[in-house]
């Protein structure tokens, strides 16, 4: 079990989603404006590329083998919650599959691992951050 974690008091894994929202949010933009956008309409619809629930559920799919096992737990609490709402615009199994996502990212940023955060961020869209470092 994760040092951090051990005796934390976290949030509902609800909670620890709607933070990991937010910071996945910044993290998108940060990578954005890094990659030379600077017009909000132009950052805005780049980054509804990589905010949507089919997004996250892509990237959740390619982190998924490296999360930890608390990782994971939280991941498949969120998966599994009752409380998710009926998604519009997505299948039901991508939005849990975000949602879970988020909650990984909010238990992260809750608990302050930010080298975990940073390497998990780096995993799922280091091509990205890259081709745009190459621009």
């Amino acid at each position: 079990m994760h040092d951090k974690i051990i005796g934390a008091s976290l949030p509902s894994v609800m909670a620890l989603s709607y933070v990991g929202d937010a910071v996945h949010s910044l993290y998108i933009r940060k990578m954005l404006v890094k990659g030379g956008l600077c017009k909000s309409g132009e950052l805005n619809a780049a980054a509804l590329d990589y905010v949507t629930a089919e997004a996250q559920a892509s990237v959740m799919r390619r982190i998924e083998p490296h999360l930890s096992e608390d990782e994971h737990a939280t991941y498949k609490r969120a998966l599994n919650s009752t409380h998710l709402n009926k998604p519009k615009h997505a299948s039901a199994a991508d939005y849990r599959a975000a949602t879970g996502f988020e909650a990984v990212v909010g238990m992260l940023e809750w608990i302050g691992d930010t080298d975990r955060l940073s390497y998990l961020m780096e995993l799922a869209y280091g091509d990205v951050s890259k081709s745009n470092d190459n621009n």
